[in-house]
């Protein structure tokens, strides 16, 4: 069973770097054709995607948020992270990882909270 769990900080102040860290078990994440996404979720935005890392390394980005993310693995701890450079109170969100293969629903984790606030 594929399940995904998010952890990280949930209170960044602004200026800071929003780092947080997915936990996969259940599958490889280097495993052939699956890639692992991060979504976040704020009122007024709904569901926004901010990009993902394939399971051989590619990576991709929300044009919008490129010039200050940067997704990455650890594959000795099966993680993908997700690193938001210069934080503001506008990315205060629900943060979701989500894995994913093709032709299929994709696994979702809990979600985490985090605030970007002094």
């Amino acid at each position: 069973q594929v399940q995904l769990q998010e952890s990280g900080p949930g209170l960044v102040k602004p200026s800071q770097t929003l780092s947080l860290a997915c936990t996969v078990s259940g599958v490889s994440i280097t495993t052939a054709d699956y890639y692992w996404t991060w979504i976040r979720q704020s009122p007024g935005k709904g569901l926004e995607w901010i990009g993902c890392i394939t399971y051989n390394a590619y990576t991709y980005y929300n044009p919008s948020l490129k010039s200050r993310t940067s997704i990455s693995r650890d594959t000795s701890k099966n993680q993908f992270t997700l690193q938001l450079t210069s934080a503001i109170p506008e990315d205060t969100a629900v943060y979701y990882c989500v894995g994913r293969i093709d032709f299929s629903f994709g696994n979702w984790g809990q979600g985490t909270q985090v605030t970007v606030s002094s």
